[in-house]
């Protein structure tokens, strides 16, 4: 297993993109080469992949976006996705880890993500992973 993070445009991550997201999300349209390549050039964005073997196809991803704030440098975990076939095996947690070790080298003061109550296996999957629920709402501006 290994998790890497992606910095350059391929074929291979379109490819996983095109294959992923829609496991996230039914209603994200399809990304195209020129949308990957503006999500990676983003100051303070961040993809983490995973792969069971260093050559093998991508089989999971995270994002993990860094910004600073008049309090300190935050982090926010989203977009975590593994593939069907890969579930179960210890994906999440090891891009989860990446992300948080990775965070906190550069000084990341806080970790944070949200997970609807219905993912149950990712809600427990973040707890594994020191993650602790806050009594907090959340709120969203879709203008």
């Amino acid at each position: 297993m290994s998790v890497t993070r992606i910095t350059k445009m391929s074929d291979e991550l379109l490819d996983a993109m095109d294959r992923l997201i829609p496991q996230l999300s039914s209603s994200a349209a399809p990304l195209t080469r020129a949308d990957v390549e503006a999500f990676l050039a983003q100051e303070g964005v961040h993809l983490f992949a995973f792969r069971t073997e260093d050559s093998g196809p991508i089989l999971g991803m995270l994002s993990l976006a860094t910004f600073v704030i008049p309090t300190g440098k935050r982090a926010w975990v989203e977009d975590v996705v593994v593939d069907e076939a890969a579930r179960g095996q210890g994906a999440g947690a090891a891009l989860v880890e990446a992300a948080c070790t990775f965070a906190q080298e550069i000084g990341a003061k806080t970790i944070d993500l949200t997970s609807r109550p219905s993912r149950e296996a990712a809600n427990r999957l973040y707890r594994r992973c020191g993650f602790e629920l806050r009594e907090t709402n959340v709120y969203r501006f879709a203008g």
